[in-house]
């Protein structure tokens, strides 16, 4: 299940650095990037369950410590690239806590079977009809 956003505020922490792109001088000024950790481990509101299942599909993601990091450095503000990490955090979150459903074989049914049978009796009957000699 899913944490709740505070849940997920409480659990991590941010890092903030300064950030390329644009911003002007402003960039060589503000920390306006913003990484956040998880440790997965530590997190109250995962199971055991989920805990493998994100240590699992997450792998590459995380560090030695079992630490997952999401970066966001798109915007000009910090906390908007804050608010935008917990988003991409939730998402990814979402993505790998998502259990595909065991598919389940379906039956074809009477009705399909004896219409294929019913259509294949009238096209045999057809190519016996071009078999008979016309008599005149």
């Amino acid at each position: 299940m899913l944490p709740a956003k505070e849940d997920i505020v409480k659990a991590v922490t941010f890092k903030t650095s300064r950030s390329g792109g644009k911003g002007g001088q402003n960039v060589n000024k503000v920390s306006s990037k913003v990484e956040l950790i998880l440790n997965v481990e530590t997190a109250a509101f995962f199971t055991e369950d989920e805990r493998v299942l994100l240590r699992e599909r997450l792998a590459t993601r995380m560090d030695q410590e079992g630490n997952l990091h999401v970066v966001s450095q798109e915007d000009r503000s910090q906390l908007l690239n804050k608010e935008r990490t917990i988003l991409k955090l939730i998402a990814l979150l979402k993505s790998a806590l998502h259990v595909q459903k065991k598919r389940k074989p379906s039956k074809t049914p009477k009705s399909v079977i004896r219409k294929r049978l019913a259509d294949k009796q009238s096209n045999a009957l057809k190519k016996e009809f071009r078999k008979r000699p016309q008599l005149d």
